[in-house]
């Protein structure tokens, strides 16, 4: 079965990012942005309010510290002091959970950590140090230094299929500091053969291996909503409430 996630709660003070109120009704999983790329506090607490009106569970989206370049910016942070940093902001999306009476549900890594942590074991390392603190499944890419390490440590590991990014010959993404608007119907279509064959085309035409636990829809896609709505019909037979 397969789950729909996204990446929420991104707005910051009085700036918007993403149609967080009509994407929450088209998913199940909530990637809860934890103040260093995005979010602050009354963005976290209404996005979790949000969550449990919609029964979608909710995820901690830690980053790196990185406010200004919206954590898609690489960093140079030892191992330990990055577990730390991940654990603060997990924890204090853990204490508006606990205010709502809910409980964390996964990881994922954001942006620039989140690719770090695919190429690099000591990344890779740290994430799994601060995961062990909750206990919670970590979301990733398969092939990579996710799935190996996390699985490795003992963690429960979530294979994430990106319907609005797209895919290198390598099987890495392609990531831009703004997302682009995609195609809805060409989306659902790379989501539903992810699903049923482990296959996507690369940017050159190269079929990659991947696997689906779940699809991603970012909410900062111009297009998110009609796009999450096609990909949730293409796949609407093998979907899932949670991962």
């Amino acid at each position: 079965m397969v789950s729909i996630n996204c990446d929420m709660g991104e707005s910051f003070g009085l700036y918007s990012m993403g149609d967080d109120v009509a994407m929450m009704p088209l998913i199940s999983l909530a990637n809860v942005a934890c103040g260093f790329h995005g979010s602050d506090p009354n963005h976290m607490r209404t996005t979790v309010q949000r969550a449990k009106a919609s029964n979608v569970r909710v995820g901690a989206h830690p980053s790196l510290p990185d406010l200004q370049g919206f954590g898609r910016r690489e960093m140079k942070i030892e191992r330990e002091e990055l577990a730390n940093i991940l654990i603060y902001q997990i924890g204090a999306l853990v204490g508006f959970l606990r205010a709502e009476g809910m409980e964390l549900n996964h990881i994922k890594p954001h942006g620039a950590l989140y690719g770090m942590a695919s190429r690099q074991e000591e990344t890779a390392h740290a994430v799994c140090d601060a995961a062990d603190v909750f206990n919670v499944p970590l979301l990733g890419m398969v092939n990579t230094m996710h799935e190996k390490i996390y699985q490795e440590r003992g963690h429960t590991f979530i294979a994430e299929y990106y319907a609005d990014l797209f895919y290198r010959d390598d099987g890495g993404l392609i990531i831009t500091r703004v997302h682009d608007p995609v195609d809805p119907v060409d989306a659902a279509e790379r989501a539903l053969r992810a699903v049923e064959e482990g296959k996507t085309k690369s940017t050159n035409g190269v079929d990659v291996v991947v696997r689906a636990d779940c699809i991603c829809v970012h909410s900062d896609t111009p297009n998110a909503v009609e796009v999450a709505q096609s990909v949730r019909e293409a796949v609407k037979d093998y979907l899932a409430e949670a991962a």
